[in-house]
């Protein structure tokens, strides 16, 4: 008997007497914890892969292929067929799904370590695919996201920091998941919103050591009493004739001075502007000073760009909805 017609009669058994096809958590887990986790990861809002993990918490069930070790379950190894079987017959009481969107249901999560590939080779589960194309290559939950699944409320958030912070894709992912949140709040918000975007996500992660000297974010004085106090700390004066970035920067170890330009509908970080700061940095004695122009989408850059094309050389980009990343603009003329 087919794979798919074995799993659609294991449904309608365990549905017999008003019973369900799975049970609402495998080792203690629900879907909705494996959301809530996968949402840190930036991963959430794909339902296949949010599936395909509580699969691989079904210790339940015993595994599906012919040859297993006894006793042995589908969360010790299940094959692509075996998943995709398992959420779209087994779950959800529909068809299979397409082997060929494995890429949205595995790859994500392997490519983050969090699926392990496996092999059925005589009769133990070992690691690592070791056959191209094999019937008895698999997958399980590696051992450290499983931990996180299982570990209470209060504790999985921090053990999935540790883990996410041991891996660079994944700590990209756990970036892009909290600015991402962020970002919900403060659609709507226009220019302001986009200046603190630039200070809370931006700065903090790609000018580590800067202090905000100055914040333009026209709502009352452009220079305040604290603003001038921060200047004179950093030996930095604004006159008349100097520019008023968004943000204004400033690095005490190195004495470099740093300027955000929020745009959401002009005011890049163009020729003039640098020319602007520089004098100034220059006459305050400061080491040196680098920009970033910073705006809410790629639609919105491109559309900018893509009529004035003004963002200076030498300078960043940062997009606030991709927002792992920053761009340096170069030139080759």
């Amino acid at each position: 008997m087919a794979l798919h017609d074995r799993v659609a009669d294991l449904r309608t058994e365990r549905m017999k007497n008003g019973g369900a096809p799975v049970p609402t958590a495998f080792q203690g887990v629900t879907k909705g914890k494996v959301r809530r986790v996968l949402t840190q990861l930036d991963l959430g809002a794909n339902a296949d892969l949010v599936d395909g993990v509580f699969a691989l918490l079904d210790d339940q069930t015993p595994s599906w292929f012919g040859r297993a070790p006894a006793g042995s379950t589908f969360a010790d190894g299940a094959a692509t067929a075996h998943l995709a079987c398992h959420i779209g017959i087994l779950q959800r009481g529909k068809s299979k799904l397409d082997r060929e969107g494995r890429d949205y249901w595995i790859k994500p999560l392997r490519d983050l370590g969090g699926f392990e590939p496996m092999t059925l080779h005589e009769g133990e589960f070992i690691a690592g695919h070791v056959k191209a194309k094999s019937p008895n290559s698999c997958y399980r939950l590696v051992e450290d996201l499983r931990a996180v699944l299982l570990a209470p409320e209060d504790t999985w958030p921090a053990m999935l920091t540790r883990w996410a912070a041991a891996d660079a894709v994944r700590n990209r992912h756990t970036f892009q998941a909290q600015a991402t949140a962020a970002a919900r709040l403060l659609v709507g918000d226009g220019h302001g919103a986009l200046i603190q975007a630039s200070i809370t996500q931006y700065a903090a992660r790609f000018l580590e050591g800067y202090e905000v000297l100055y914040v333009d974010d026209g709502d009352g004085d452009r220079i305040t009493d604290d603003d001038k106090a921060q200047l004179a700390r950093a030996g930095v004066t604004i006159t008349l004739d100097d520019a008023m970035p968004d943000v204004l920067l400033w690095h005490p170890e190195t004495d470099w001075l740093w300027v955000i330009e929020a745009v959401t509908s002009d005011g890049e970080v163009d020729l003039h502007k640098v020319a602007q700061v520089q004098r100034m940095a220059e006459r305050c004695g400061k080491a040196g000073v680098g920009f970033t122009t910073t705006y809410v989408t790629w639609k919105e850059a491109a559309a900018r760009q893509g009529a004035h094309r003004n963002v200076a050389v030498g300078t960043y980009i940062w997009i606030q909805g991709d927002p792992s990343r920053h761009l340096h603009i170069e030139s080759y003329v």
